[in-house]
């Protein structure tokens, strides 16, 4: 299956923290959650991959592209929401409008207005003016509107209302329509993921723990019910993250490592398997 995105061996460090060797792969027609707490890396992997920052070392590839070497070619196809709106605050949508025909060969200003349409966003109100909702939504008309093929979202539905986040996935979806289109989105909205993605990636502390098709995490992984005994014979390379209570241990294991044995695994959400990830120490 041809990738819309591949991430090899990429590296980045700054004081106190190192992005470390991280492997990821989109294929098209798919829509990846990026998942992981505050200051696990989620952000720097997005603007790595935006070329942003300059990367220590590793290699990224777009539509099997070089993203250095063919960064302009690139940009053209990728639609890009952060978590804040990134416009002047005085400049109005139809502003916004002329500015983006100069910048995009493929801009399209038809789509463009549809989405305004569709979003209920004023033309000639400014941008100060907007809800927090309404700036994002500005946000995706905007990286919807040029023919994008790959769409890179950095937490885009946080902080808004449940109504107007099942609008935005549901122009998600209607995206990924096309099969030569692929969404790498990043979110702590894990709902909002369970509902749209197709793969999951997680990242804790600058590496990759799991990244695995939604399906087969839901499918293999468990939480392990035990006593503390019981725990304590159990290999640690088995165990992904644990958590201690005063009836025994919880543990996240790969549930056919553990076959054979009369422990309890009861399944697991993706809810769970990130705070077992982000919290949960091997002890």
């Amino acid at each position: 299956m041809e990738n819309i995105l591949e991430i090899n061996n990429l590296s980045k460090s700054f004081p106190g923290f190192r992005l470390d060797n991280i492997n990821i792969a989109l294929p098209k027609g798919s829509i990846m959650g990026f998942v992981g707490e505050n200051g696990a890396g989620k952000s720097t992997t997005i603007k790595l991959i935006l070329n942003l920052l300059k990367r220590d070392q590793g290699e990224i590839k777009i539509f099997g592209l070089d993203n250095l070497r063919y960064e302009t070619e690139l940009k053209e196809k990728i639609g890009v929401v952060f978590d804040e709106s990134n416009f002047p605050e005085n400049m109005r949508a139809k502003e916004v409008n002329q500015v983006m025909k100069n910048i995009y060969r493929n801009w399209d200003e038809k789509a463009f207005h549809n989405y305004l349409s569709l979003f209920n966003l004023p033309l000639t109100k400014a941008i100060k003016e907007y809800s927090r909702g309404m700036k994002m939504k500005l946000s995706l008309a905007v990286a919807l509107s040029h023919q994008a093929q790959l769409l890179i979202l950095d937490e885009a539905t946080s902080g808004l209302d449940p109504v107007i986040r099942d609008e935005i996935l549901d122009i998600f979806l209607d995206f990924m329509q096309n099969e030569e289109h692929g969404i790498f989105i990043s979110s702590h909205i894990i709902s909002d993921l369970e509902k749209i993605a197709d793969y999951i990636a997680f990242i804790h502390q600058g590496h990759i723990i799991l990244s695995e098709t939604k399906d087969s995490l839901l499918y293999n992984y468990g939480v392990l019910k035990c006593s503390s005994a019981e725990y304590e014979q159990i290999p640690r390379d088995l165990i992904i993250g644990s958590r201690k209570h005063k009836f025994g241990v919880e543990a996240l294991v790969e549930k056919n490592k553990l076959r054979g044995n009369n422990y309890t695994i009861d399944q697991v959400s993706l809810e769970e398997i990130m705070l077992f990830i982000s919290r949960g120490a091997k002890e």
